[in-house]
């Protein structure tokens, strides 16, 4: 039996990898710990085969950039140290799309990490600490995860639902975008944690979304007709030339599918399959269920 701790509880992200754990009851345990205090420093790590750290200050107003490296990275590199030092033979980061610090395009294997925001930067540089520390007794695995959607999720894909629900009808829009269903997400992590990996990795599902797609399905859960029009199809294009959220919502940002992790990806000499739904079932399972 493999014995996983996850470092930081209430993220959606943590919270969705330990209930898609518990299917295989008989193979893995979870356990988690609250990061927001110091107490975890009095927790040992020796039980535990893996850490899967999950703790991060996002995107938040108000707060000091400093506060930014001091969780993103410094408790990261603090938490695996420990981790190093217990024992642990493997630990799992999540990081960022957003290290690449754009906004269209598609990201391949070449593609230089130019991190725009504090939270993305100090994410990177976490990433650069954690491998330093990484050697063949100490696995270090990162994952640089796109737009992870599922039920109760934060960030973009609320949004965007919200927005879907009250649109009179569905702008055509010509783009595709690199997402993530978090129990396809869960699964990959599994999987890594089956196959004991380490390395960067960049998940996705097997398939681009398109925006118009991803509205129109949305509407569908819930019930509601939807109309599709090119009518504002000028406006959009201009709301991308000038405004970021133009560019997050209608542009098109991917990562190629034969990026280590993706679609097309061998673990030990096997391709591995961790998309467990389709994508509309996936819409409706993060709408309704």
């Amino acid at each position: 039996m493999k014995k996983i701790l996850i470092t930081g509880t209430g993220s959606h992200i943590g919270s969705s990898f330990e209930n898609w754990i518990c299917q295989w009851n008989e193979k893995y345990l979870v356990n988690s710990i609250d990061m927001k205090e110091d107490s975890w420093k009095d927790k040992s790590f020796q039980e535990y085969d893996v850490v899967l750290h999950v703790a991060a200050i996002v995107h938040i107003r108000g707060i000091d950039e400093k506060q930014y490296f001091q969780i993103n990275r410094n408790l990261a590199v603090d938490v695996a140290s420990k981790a190093k030092e217990q024992g642990v033979k493997q630990f799992v980061f999540i990081s960022t799309m957003g290290v690449y610090g754009t906004e269209i395009g598609c990201i391949g294997p070449y593609t230089s990490a130019s991190p725009k925001t504090p939270y993305a930067k100090s994410k990177l540089e976490a990433e650069k600490q954690l491998f330093e520390i990484g050697d063949k007794n100490f696995k270090v695995a990162v994952l640089r995860p796109p737009i992870v959607y599922g039920k109760d999720c934060k960030g973009n894909y609320p949004r965007l639902a919200q927005m879907a629900l009250k649109l009179p009808f569905i702008p055509l829009i010509d783009n595709n975008r690199s997402m993530i269903y978090s129990d396809n997400l869960s699964e990959f992590i599994r999987l890594l944690v089956e196959h004991e990996e380490s390395g960067l990795f960049f998940p996705q599902n097997k398939d681009y979304v398109n925006t118009s797609q991803l509205l129109a399905l949305i509407r569908k859960a819930h019930g509601k007709k939807t109309k599709i029009s090119s009518l504002f199809r000028p406006f959009i294009c201009l709301g991308m030339l000038v405004s970021a959220t133009g560019r997050k919502v209608f542009g098109s940002l991917v990562y190629d599918k034969g990026m280590p992790g993706g679609p097309e990806t061998m673990m030990r000499g096997q391709k591995i399959d961790y998309e467990t739904v389709s994508f509309e079932e996936s819409i409706r399972k993060t709408e309704i269920s």
